[in-house]
Order: structure tokens, then sequence, then C-alpha cells
């Protein structure tokens, strides 16, 4: 699902005379993922008139000095350097190296240059921390993959963090989450620029569904960044993932941190990115999918086990966050199993993952509405640092779709 531009038309400033709108620079970093990096150059740089998608320029730019180190060791040579961006209607941020390095300021300058002069500026997965860190997504919405949607809400307060969408399109800032939401981003601007049928015929040649009805609620985990380990917040969260059974409410969690209601509020979005009343919704939604998924217990004992006051309040919930009943979600779920895969007695607790521990892994905040989930993956780059996470537990993806909260 996406987030479309209620902007007003003044909001967006008229294109530079130089510039023009069927040029799409793509700005390359070393250190960049290559799948993320290559998505706008599918896109925007092969000529597919012949399957009725109108024609995009590509300038592949180098945002600093080459040659540009890919993942997995690949060498790239971009043709062209910064100052080509000055001709480009469209600029593309696919990816950044690393989510708590700067960007070159002379990258930063070139992106708010184009801005100011009207182009429309993309940030596909971590770019957005790029656009952030030119002071681009001030005071806008935006999104990123939700691993580190909370580290870009902590790092950039000023930015509405939203990582239930798949992309956020503000106007003339736009942004997705990781991977594969950077095609719908693409097919999203090539609908906006050319029509649905155009983006439907480009989504044909791709393989790819048109227009995508889920965001990432479905892929959101339990952890939390390292960095609130040491936050007495952190064994809150723990003492909440490990008593989802039973029925608390966010009083509840304050004043296990000895603060009122609103100072708990403040500092658990801060941490998080998440507004910890809908995070407790979400961690309860995310319990209950383990149970549908391990156990055969009935969806009113599902219900129970999850902290949820009555079976009707947790088929709300999971319906608005999935898009599906918990019964339809346990059937569509055991046809995917594959044949012999063992379930859990309906008689025993499914375990709570090890990351439920602040001992173990760091755990907690998976998607709020209104703001991040927390990082959990592999590197994604050859160089662990502390802005890397530890892997959480994957989920089979399944029917569903978000609707406002």
């Amino acid at each position: 699902m996406s987030q479309d531009s209620t902007a007003a038309p003044e909001s967006v400033r008229k294109l530079s005379g130089r510039r023009r709108r069927e040029v799409v620079a793509v700005l390359l970093f070393s250190g960049g993922p290559i799948f993320e990096s290559s998505i706008p150059l599918s896109v925007f740089g092969i000529d597919r008139q012949d399957a009725g998608v109108p024609r995009y320029r590509l300038l592949v730019c180098g945002g600093e000095d080459g040659p540009l180190r890919t993942t997995g060791g690949l060498e790239l040579t971009a043709p062209y350097g910064l100052e080509a961006v000055s001709r480009a209607g469209t600029v593309v941020v696919p990816a950044w190296r690393s989510i708590t390095s700067p960007p070159p300021p002379e990258a930063l300058d070139a992106l708010r240059r184009a801005h100011e002069e009207g182009a429309r500026i993309v940030g596909l997965c971590t770019g957005a921390f790029v656009l952030a860190a030119a002071g681009l997504l001030d005071g806008r919405p935006a999104t990123t993959h939700w691993m580190y949607a909370p580290t870009l809400a902590k790092r950039y307060p000023s930015v509405h963090v939203d990582p239930r969408e798949l992309f956020v399109d503000d106007g003339d800032v736009l942004t997705s989450a990781g991977t594969a939401a950077g095609i719908d981003l693409c097919l999203h601007i090539v609908r906006t620029d050319h029509g649905a049928e155009a983006a439907s015929a480009l989504a044909r040649r791709l393989v790819v569904p048109p227009r995508r009805g889920s965001g990432q609620e479905r892929y959101l985990d339990r952890s939390l960044p390292e960095e609130i380990g040491s936050d007495p917040l952190a064994e809150v969260v723990a003492w909440a993932l490990e008593h989802l059974h039973e029925q608390f409410d966010v009083e509840t969690l304050a004043a296990r941190a000895y603060m009122s209601r609103r100072t708990f509020d403040r500092r658990f979005r801060s941490l998080t990115g998440s507004a910890p009343l809908q995070w407790l919704i979400t961690q309860r939604v995310l319990q209950a999918q383990r149970l549908l998924e391990t156990s055969d217990y009935s969806v009113d004992e599902v219900a129970g086990r999850c902290g949820f006051r009555s079976p009707v309040a947790l088929r709300g919930h999971f319906r608005r966050q999935l898009g599906s009943s918990p019964a339809a979600y346990r059937s569509a779920y055991r046809a995917r199993r594959p044949q012999g895969e063992p379930m859990s007695q309906g008689g025993m607790d499914p375990v709570v993952p090890a990351q439920a521990s602040p001992h173990s892994r760091r755990t907690a905040a998976s998607g709020a509405p209104g703001h991040g989930p927390a990082p959990s993956a592999l590197p994604e780059h050859p160089k662990a640092s502390s802005d890397m996470y530890v892997t959480g537990s994957g989920r089979p993806s399944l029917p569903g779709q978000r609707s406002a909260p």
C-alpha cells in the first residue's frame, strides 16, 4: 500500500528550464547493495516503447569518486558525475551504504539544488537516509525498510517515519521500503507520469504486480536497535513481550518505567519511532500469528492467549493489520506449509522467541502504525558495523492489506 501525496500544488516547485522531465538521474555510492541500485536502472534505463512504455533518458551518476564497489565486491564506473544531476527532472538515490555514516557533502548539495529547482527526489530503501541528511524529509512523511525505520526516526526526529508503507509519495519527495518496494515506487512514478496503462505494461515486462495492496506490516520483526540495550525502557519492553498473554495497557508499562503516561509515550517514541499503544497492539497481533501458525488453538483461545479482551477485538485488529480474518490466515498458512512439517500440539504453548530476553537478542518495536518497527537482520553490506543487527525470525508472505488505523 502506498501513501500518496496530499501536498498542495503550490508546494511543488516549478521545474528549472535546464532540467527535463524525461531525464532521470540515478545517484550511486560505493558500498551500496547492487539489487536496489539496479532497480531504477532497469525501470528507467531500458527502451520498452514497443510495449507501450514511454522512454526515459537515464543518467547514472557517481555520488563520489569511483570506482564504486558494490556488495559482492563488484566495481562500477559511473558514466556521469554530480554535474549531470543538474539536467534531471527526477533524481533517484537507490541506497546508502551505512545508516549511521554521513553522505558526502557534495552529493547532499546536489540534491538540495535539484529540489530547489523543481526536480522530483526519490529515495529507495536506505536512500531515505541520504534525503534526510540533505534536509529534504524535514516535516514530511517518509518510509524506509522496516528494519531501519526506528533509526531513521531517532536520527531525524523531524521526519514523520511510517514503516507500514511500501512507499510514500509526498509530491516532490518520494521514499520506499526495502528492495522490492523500490519496484513498487518506480512503477508508481511511471503511473504518475504516463498513466496506469503504461505502468501495467511495464509491470508485465518485469513480471511483477502493477500495484501491491499490502504494506510492510506482515514482514515486521520484534527486535530493537542495539543502542536501546542500555536504556531502562528495554526492560519494560522485554517484560511486555514476555507477558503478552496477560491483559495490560500502556499505563501499566508507564508505571513499570516509573513515568507518567505522557513522558513514557514521548520516551518510547523517541527510542523506537513507535507509538506505544499501536506497538503493543501490533505485538499482540504478531503473537496471534505465531499461535495460528504453530498450534491448534481455536481463534477464541488465541485471543485470550494474546491478551485481547475478546475474540472480536482480535479479529478487528488482525483484519486491520493483515487484511484477513484469523481463520483465513491460518488456512492460507497451512495451505503453504510443506507437507509433513510438524505442528505444535494444541495443549502446548509455543515458546516466545529468544529475542524476548534482553540478555540474548534486543527486543521489541516492530511496527506501530504511524512510526517505526525495529531493525533486525543480517548485515546487508560486506563489512558489519554498529548499525547492523541480528537476524529475526522470518514469516511466510500471506495475503493481506492494511487499512488506516
